[in-house]
């Protein structure tokens, strides 16, 4: 009986075993067709500096000297300039039989020299049409025709779980195949606005940066741009910009060499479960305004510092990162329309996208004046004070608080000493701060556990921060 038990598993085990293996994914042809569109790009960039070399350490005097110039030789009396070559690999793919190829920008910032080789061994020296920082694409252009080119996916059928391969030049192998799957959509990573990244398993290592990303029709659905990884290495995430917007930065950089964007002028925030309660929605959804440029679009429209941008052009905000994408693929100087939550209630507001324009980061610090006398926290662990008439006048504020202190078990992380409280909103009510005795019976009127917001500036800067579950205190 253990015998036939046996058997009966054993023969279990290799027929899961052949279902799995005829399941399994076949990327050789794919790879056989597809490879010949994608290049290796190597880069150089000269760079001049002077020689170095290590200087003599003795004088001549020196009992030494005689002894230790033989081995460690005098640096010459002037120094000569010389030049330095930096090089660097990355991938790229041809996306017309004339020799367009789109890459990522951080491939061929700022080199002197750019040569493609395919995968027939032919080199050839690349012009580069334009570059854009902010979605890392680039195109750059080789003098050949008859190329063979990749066909572009439709991004929006892309699906979560589904296979895809990448074909790149990890190290400078060239034509490497990896495969995955699609681990999310529509990811946003820090200082990233412009790009709803896919993430995937797919191993991508330092050459594979600007190379495409299939699906098993063989189409590109991305440009492996990112990896998020401990080691430096294949073992964490990939990310791949979307086909789709990166066609759409390619026609303009084709077109005038570079990229133009829509702008509102606005500072926003996530709208946060508890922010969305003290702000009167039904859920957290939308863009929080924390600050409205002084004369800019979204100003001259009439936004206001606390509105909720809940959709725009008729397309739904679903997190605060939706919009600097909607708003950047507008033609500046085109008008939109704004759904805006305002004071309980929705309201429609019409703006005129300006342009975007790289700007300085600037820094300011303000004054604060002297401590002031030795006083109690109030029920968030906060010492604050008003705002002195010197300070007004520098912050351009007419009234607020300045959080002098934080003290005890109230003290809160997500505030910070220097912060000037502006207002206080709960269940879609804003109230302005002007004195620390109103501050401090306002805060008194809430119940114990519940959610409060604070408006806060923080240097040249509005934010929001929720506080959770107020104490008992009075």
């Amino acid at each position: 009986m253990n015998r036939l038990i046996t058997a009966f598993s054993l023969i279990f085990f290799c027929s899961l075993v052949n279902a799995q293996a005829r399941g399994l994914p076949d990327f050789s042809e794919l790879a056989e067709k597809q490879g010949p569109a994608v290049v290796n790009i190597s880069t150089t960039q000269v760079t001049r500096g002077q020689n170095q070399m290590m200087p003599f350490p003795f004088d001549e005097n020196d009992p030494a000297f005689e002894f230790f110039k033989r081995f460690i030789p005098r640096p010459p009396s002037g120094a000569t300039p010389r030049e330095f070559e930096n090089k660097s690999l990355g991938s790229g793919f041809i996306i017309s039989s004339d020799g367009y190829i789109l890459t990522n920008a951080h491939v061929v910032d700022s080199a002197d020299e750019v040569t493609v080789r395919l995968t027939d061994k032919r080199e050839f020296k690349a012009k580069t049409i334009g570059s854009d920082k902010r979605t890392d694409v680039a195109l750059i252009k080789i003098e050949a025709t008859g190329l063979p080119a990749v066909k572009l996916a439709d991004t929006a059928q892309l699906k979560v779980g589904e296979w895809v391969v990448a074909i790149g030049s990890p190290f400078g192998f060239d034509n490497s195949v990896t495969a995955g799957i699609v681990s999310a959509k529509g990811r946003s990573l820090p200082q990233e606005n412009y790009v709803p990244f896919i993430q995937t398993d797919v191993a991508i290592n330092p050459g594979n940066s600007g190379g495409p990303l299939f699906n098993m029709r063989g189409e590109v659905v991305g440009i492996n741009s990112q990896i998020y990884s401990r080691s430096g290495g294949y073992m964490g995430l990939s990310f791949a910009i979307p086909i789709d917007v990166a066609m759409e930065v390619q026609s303009q950089l084709r077109a005038s060499g570079k990229v133009s964007r829509g702008r509102l002028g606005v500072v926003i925030q996530e709208v946060s479960k508890e922010l969305a309660d003290s702000l009167g929605l039904s859920r957290p959804i939308g863009a929080v305004v924390n600050a409205v440029e002084k004369g800019g679009p979204a100003e001259k429209a009439g936004l206001e510092a606390g509105d909720v941008i809940l959709k725009f052009d008729g397309k739904t905000i679903n997190n605060s990162a939706d919009l600097p994408r909607m708003v950047g693929v507008v033609r500046p100087g085109s008008r939109a329309v704004l759904q805006v939550w305002r004071k309980g209630a929705t309201r429609d507001i019409a703006v005129t996208v300006g342009e975007m324009v790289d700007e300085k980061q600037a820094s300011a610090r303000q004054s604060r004046g002297g401590k002031p006398p030795e006083q109690a926290a109030n029920r968030l662990g906060l010492v604050v004070n008003e705002l002195t008439a010197e300070q007004k006048r520098e912050l351009k504020m007419n009234s607020g608080l300045l959080i002098e202190e934080i003290r005890g078990s109230g003290a809160r992380a997500d505030l910070r000493p220097g912060d000037i409280v502006i207002a206080v909103i709960s269940k879609g009510a804003t109230t302005e701060v002007k004195t620390v005795d109103q501050f401090n019976k306002l805060l008194a009127q809430f119940e114990k556990g519940s959610n409060v917001t604070l408006l806060i500036r923080r240097g040249d800067m509005q934010t929001f921060v929720t506080i959770k579950g107020l104490n008992g205190g009075g």
